[in-house]
């Protein structure tokens, strides 16, 4: 059984905080099923974006977790905040959820390029 969105959001908010880092849910989505999209800083105040990973890159059998791609590697907010407010436009109950970290691998199952 899959985590609703709002769950999943919440423990990984409260693993961030747990490693003495910083979270924040930006813009709410979807309770149950909202996308999620990680803006992630890193200490040298680059940001990258990470999105959901598209399904059909899956068989049958999707993964027990979530999984992300990188959709922004090292860009300014803008850059960031201009794809964001376009998937928005498509799909209005998405999150997004901000964490402050330079190892994300550690909190998101990330495919690999």
């Amino acid at each position: 059984m899959r985590l609703t969105s709002e769950m999943w959001v919440k423990a990984l908010l409260r693993r961030v905080f747990g490693d003495g880092g910083f979270a924040a849910v930006e813009r709410p989505g979807s309770p149950e099923a909202g996308a999620i999209f990680i803006r992630v800083r890193g200490r040298d105040g680059d940001q990258s974006l990470y999105s959901p990973a598209p399904q059909s890159l899956f068989d049958t059998a999707k993964p027990a977790d979530r999984t992300f791609e990188i959709r922004l590697e090292a860009v300014q907010s803008d850059e960031i905040d201009a794809v964001l407010d376009r998937e928005r436009d498509f799909d209005p109950d998405l999150w997004v959820v901000e964490i402050e970290t330079d190892d994300p691998e550690r909190y998101l199952t990330i495919m690999p390029a």
